[in-house]
């Protein structure tokens, strides 16, 4: 099954955006029996927020998924073109390396293993090594072998997505005029900009102007709910993968990002 024909499909019973914040991942989930009734946590790791008894239709999840064995002059490939699209918000994309150099254990390890496995050489930046444990998470998830009979396939309904390009797309393609935080603190402007584009693509507005969970930021709860608007879109069949059809990686996990 296409995973866009996943999109439009009965399978699973509820849908989310998942971004990573301080204490693990935020999630605001939707069941598709209670549109409009949306529901916000906070899970220590991604297992939990699966569930074979109840499995998902949709999951829209800011993390990379998809590792090519090698990087070329145009990285990864998803990355380059999101960066176009955003403009001034490009900074916010980074550049992930080869499946060796992620699966590194420490920082030194992983620019040895990317700068050998990138052409031109490249290493990754600190901010990016950062994110390793949870890419491993998600990609270990993905990839487990079948434990009950016929489960779900998650690989086909966890979508790599990111929260700029999601306000790209839900602000008309406009890029935004605002970062969301300047210096590692929150932007008002940024907030409020953000804030507006989720109302207008019909997301409550009482939701949108609450409080995070505790171990969230404000910021991570906006960034949730933007890539919940666009789980909805994977659902109905209205978003496209950058690039379009997605690359594979060698174990088949297609690498795109989705708006």
């Amino acid at each position: 099954m296409s995973r866009k024909a996943l999109g439009q499909s009965e399978s699973g019973s509820w849908i989310a955006g998942v971004d990573g914040c301080r204490k693990g991942w935020i999630v605001a989930s939707e069941r598709l029996a209670a549109p409009g009734k949306i529901e916000i946590a906070v899970h220590s790791g991604f297992s939990p927020v699966l569930d074979w008894r109840d499995p998902p239709a949709v999951i829209a999840v800011d993390m990379p998924i998809g590792l090519p064995e090698r990087i070329g002059a145009g990285g990864r490939g998803p990355e380059a073109i999101v960066r176009r699209l955003i403009g001034q918000r490009r900074s916010s994309v980074f550049s992930i390396p080869s499946r060796g150099a992620v699966e590194a254990q420490d920082y030194a390890a992983a620019c040895a293993i990317a700068s050998a496995t990138s052409d031109p050489p490249r290493k990754p930046s600190k901010q990016a090594f950062m994110l390793f444990a949870k890419i491993r998470e998600i990609d270990l998830l993905l990839r487990a072998p079948a434990q009950e009979l016929e489960p779900p396939s998650f690989a086909e309904r966890v979508f790599e997505a990111h929260p700029e390009l999601a306000f790209w797309r839900l602000n008309g393609e406009r890029p935004l005029r605002h970062p969301k935080k300047i210096k590692g603190r929150p932007n008002p402007d940024g907030m409020s900009e953000r804030r507006r584009i989720l109302r207008e693509a019909g997301l409550p507005a009482a939701l949108v102007a609450g409080e995070p969970p505790r171990g969230a930021a404000a910021d991570d709860l906006l960034d949730a709910l933007a890539l919940l608007a666009i789980a909805r879109r994977i659902r109905a069949g209205t978003a496209l993968p950058h690039p379009a059809p997605p690359s594979r990686d060698a174990h088949g996990l297609p690498i795109a990002i989705w708006a």
